[in-house]
Parts: C-alpha cells; structure tokens; sequence
C-alpha cells in the first residue's frame, strides 16, 4: 500500500494557498468591514449585494487566470484534468490552513467539480453550442446552476413535475425548482424537466437535461433560502413559465437527462468529504492549542483526563475519515465500480465534520459559542452537509443495496 501524496498534488496545493495567501486575503484585509458582517454582505432580500458579487468573480477569475479554477475540469473541456488524489488532498489542505466562513475563498478559488466551473456535464452539448458559453464559464466570468430538485422532489429526483413540450424546434417548459445552489447569481442553468410523462410514471427515465441562459424569458429566482440563522445565501427557488429553450440546447440524449446526473458524482462527494477532513483538522488544532494555553485550577485545560479524551477522540474521528477519504479517492481514479464507497465516504464524512467541530465548541468553552473563532461556522456547516448530495439516509440506502446486490468487498 503506497499512502505517498504524489509530489504533483503536494506542490499545487502549496501553489493554491501560495496564490490565496497573495492574491485573495488583501482582498478580504481591504474590505473586511463587508465580508465579515452578514448584515452588509447581504440585502434586506437575503441576496449578496453587487459589491460582494464582484469580488467573488474577480476572484474566480484570478484564479482562472492562475490555473486553479479549471485544474480539475476534464481535459476535453480545456480543464487540468487532475485526479481524484489530488483533488482529496489539495481540497483537505485548503480547508485546513483557511477554515470555515471565507465567502471569497470557498467555491470561488476551487469551484464544485461537479455542478460550477467545468462541469463534466458541459462535455455532452453540442460542440457548437458548448463554444457559445466554455470560455465564459471556464474564465470564472460566468457561473452555473443545477436545476433538478423540486419542492416534491429531492432524493427521489423521479418525482419532479416540471415539464417540457416540443413546439417546433423548441421546447417549452413549465415548472418551479427548489433548494437550487448558486440560482440567485447563475447565468446558465442546467434544467431537468419530463419530456416522456409516460416513462417518467413508470420510473423509467423520461427527463431531459436543458441549458438554459437564465436572462431568458420565462427563466427566473423568484427567492432566495437562508439557512441555519444566516442572513442570505447562495440557495434559491426558481420559477419556470413558458420558457422557449431551442432543440438544440438539449444535453445528452432526449429523455435519458437522469443519467448525467450521475456524471461527477464520486467526484463530487469526494471533493465535499475531503472539505469535511480539512475543516476537522483546522478545528483540531485549533482545539489543540487552546487546551495548552487555557488554564482552569492552577493548570493547563489539556491536562485534565476529559479534555484529553475529547481530544483524542477528535483525531480518532479525522484519523479514520481521512483514511476513508484516501483509499476511495484511489479506487475512484483507478475507475472501480466504487458505488458504495463514496456513499460510505460521504456519510462517513459529513458526519464526523459534526462530532468533531462540536468537540471542538466545547473544548474552547463559552469562547466556542462566540462568532470571533469561526467555530460555530464549522458547526453550522457541517450540519447542512448531511442533506445535500445524498443524504445520510439515501447514501445508507445505496450501501445497503450494493450489498444485498452481492457488492460485499470491503
């Protein structure tokens, strides 16, 4: 067994905080009176105000620029086409070093693999209608959502109810989308509507994935979701009427949309558990430190036996996740079946996020509550990441279903 991080992904990872560390925190010292408080960075709407929106994309585009942005987009997209190890490892260091709560860092510098930036999704347009929109998006000047779940429609996908019906050489669609990540500033949606209501009732597919420039008529986020206490956010719902998309906008093949949604997604949730790991170092330490300066009852906090136990069951938790993370990451790039694995890893993950950041809280005591630490940040986080993506209970689902499949190698 070879644990070795290769040499490449060590070296761009020191390359990404080498790039936030000159490029992005002046940003944040320039205008952390905006950045750090919820009240300003959003409106009375919950939508980030125009300011923050451009910082965020001249981040993005910086970060094109140096190479970061589009490292892990595929190659036929003009992507770096780095693999899964790296991507585990350079998303762990980055979420180590910067921490929860860095509205210019996080999905800007490194966007989701999987539903922004070079989307593997992109790779089944249409050559001529893929070269109207790569270099907007792979430049970081343009950005993309993924319109598939629904008020009635979340991990059963096959239930939504938005719909598309040919008219010439178009499609008209209607319907409405929910808990749609990035809706609120996207300028393209990926959209799923039914386009077979036959097939689509017997659960046999029947939905078709569009591309759909979302200043078009019919198109529009009529709200933003905060979450969690938040004041605004990036989740919005979307409503859809009479919107006109051409025939020629259609990704992949008519009627069988569900299949790309697949595409991407070991990728996807190992990119988030690697988040997780690195966000439970970064608190680790954190926790770490404090225990050897706080002192209660003529000594240090870390030599009493209930901090030292929390401690050490913290970098249990990271220990086994990160181990979790690097073998599915190997077994994805060597392209294994590995269906159950990244459930497992995700739910995994997700999780231990939560365990440890919570530790972390009590650890550091009524300072743990506090806003100033970033701790409650992590915590918050690690709590949404549950749900998204699979939640905890589908990915048990898939597990259990690979394995009453026959699927029994560990």
């Amino acid at each position: 067994m070879e644990f070795t991080v290769p040499e490449d992904a060590a070296e761009t990872a020191k390359a990404v905080l080498s790039f936030i560390e000159r490029h992005v925190e002046p940003i944040e010292r320039e205008h952390a009176a905006l950045l750090d408080d919820e009240r300003k960075r959003y409106d009375d709407n919950g939508l980030l105000v125009p300011a923050v929106q451009d910082l965020k994309k001249q981040v993005r585009m910086a970060s094109a620029e140096a190479g970061f942005y589009t490292m892990f987009g595929d190659e036929a997209l003009g992507g770096g086409g780095l693999g899964e190890i790296a991507l585990v490892h350079i998303q762990e260091e980055l979420n180590r070093i910067c921490g929860p709560a860095r509205p210019l860092i996080h999905e800007n510098v490194i966007p989701s693999v999987f539903t922004n930036g070079l989307s593997p999704i992109l790779c089944e347009l249409k050559p001529d209608v893929r070269a109207q929109y790569l270099d907007g998006i792979a430049s970081g000047e343009k950005t993309l959502c993924f319109g598939l779940s629904e008020p009635g429609a979340g991990s059963d996908v096959q239930r939504i109810r938005t719909r598309a019906v040919r008219d010439g050489d178009e499609w008209v669609i209607n319907g409405s989308k929910q808990w749609i990540t990035n809706a609120p500033y996207a300028d393209y949606c990926i959209l799923f509507a039914v386009t077979d209501p036959e097939a689509n009732k017997d659960r046999r597919g029947g939905i078709t994935a569009f591309f759909v420039d979302t200043r078009s008529e019919g198109f529009e986020c009529t709200s933003v979701i905060p979450i969690l206490g938040h004041a605004g956010s990036h989740i919005g719902i979307v409503t859809v009427e009479d919107l006109r998309v051409p025939e020629d906008h259609i990704i992949g093949t008519l009627h069988k949309g569900l299949a790309l949604a697949l595409l991407g997604i070991s990728k996807g949730r190992l990119s988030m558990s690697a988040m997780c790991v690195g966000l439970a170092r970064w608190a680790l330490e954190m926790s770490v430190e404090y225990a050897q300066q706080r002192e209660t009852f003529d000594s240090a906090i870390g030599d009493h036996q209930a901090i030292q136990i929390k401690l050490a069951e913290m970098a249990m938790d990271v220990y086994a996740a990160k181990s979790v993370v690097g073998r599915t990451a190997w077994l994805v790039e060597q392209r294994h079946r590995a269906v159950k694995e990244t459930s497992m890893t995700k739910a995994l993950c997700t999780e231990m996020l939560g365990r440890v950041s919570d530790s972390a809280m009590q650890v550091h005591g009524a300072m743990g509550l506090t806003n100033e630490l970033r701790l409650q940040e992590a915590w918050r986080h690690a709590r949404t990441l549950r749900i998204p993506d699979g939640t905890s209970e589908i990915q048990r689902r898939t597990i259990a279903g690979r394995l009453l499949a026959g699927d029994h190698e560990l």
